[in-house]
């Protein structure tokens, strides 16, 4: 029996999957189901604001978003559902993204939509949250977010032997 999404991987554009690949592979990595969609806050409102709807019903748990230039996709998401939604600012055009970024941090009370950053590490860290937010309730899951969590920690302490021991080196 095949399982039902938890996470909906949303784009405004079939040229952001490239980036959302990410996502989609890290959410791969932890047993996550999710569904992936092209949909346009501009081009397609109806479908938008459809999806939205429908998410919770269709057994959806967490909503990722990412869209550039005026990026008003995760709001629009936002706005239509009761789901918690990751906005993922695309980088491009004249300001880099930094126009994405700022519309998805704005949104007026009420209307939430988590933010992550820009660049290669906004889709995985948009994956991440979405574990978090399923973990509560999931408690093997939960146990799979702190083993990744602590490979993160050892990496990092490696890293730190690894500087340690080059300037020990250059001090003898």
């Amino acid at each position: 029996m095949r399982r039902k999404p938890e996470v909906g991987i949303v784009m405004g554009s079939d040229s952001d999957w490239p980036m959302l690949k990410d996502s989609a592979t890290f959410l791969d990595t932890f047993g996550v189901c999710y569904e992936v969609k092209v949909i346009s806050a501009h081009r397609t409102p109806a479908l938008a604001s459809n999806y939205a709807r429908t998410a919770l019903g269709r057994g959806l748990k967490v909503i990722i978003a990412a869209a550039g230039g005026a990026a008003h996709l995760g709001g629009v998401l936002a706005a239509h559902t009761t789901l918690p939604v990751i906005g993922v600012p695309v980088k491009g055009g004249a300001l880099n993204g930094i126009d994405a970024l700022l519309a998805i941090v704005q949104m007026p009370a009420g209307i939430p939509v988590a933010t992550v950053t820009l660049g290669s590490a906004g889709p995985v860290n948009a994956a991440v949250l979405a574990i978090q937010m399923l973990a509560i309730a999931q408690p093997g899951l939960m146990k799979k977010l702190a083993k990744y969590k602590k490979t993160l920690e050892d990496k990092v302490a490696s890293g730190n032997s690894k500087v340690q021991a080059d300037l020990n080196k250059k001090r003898s």
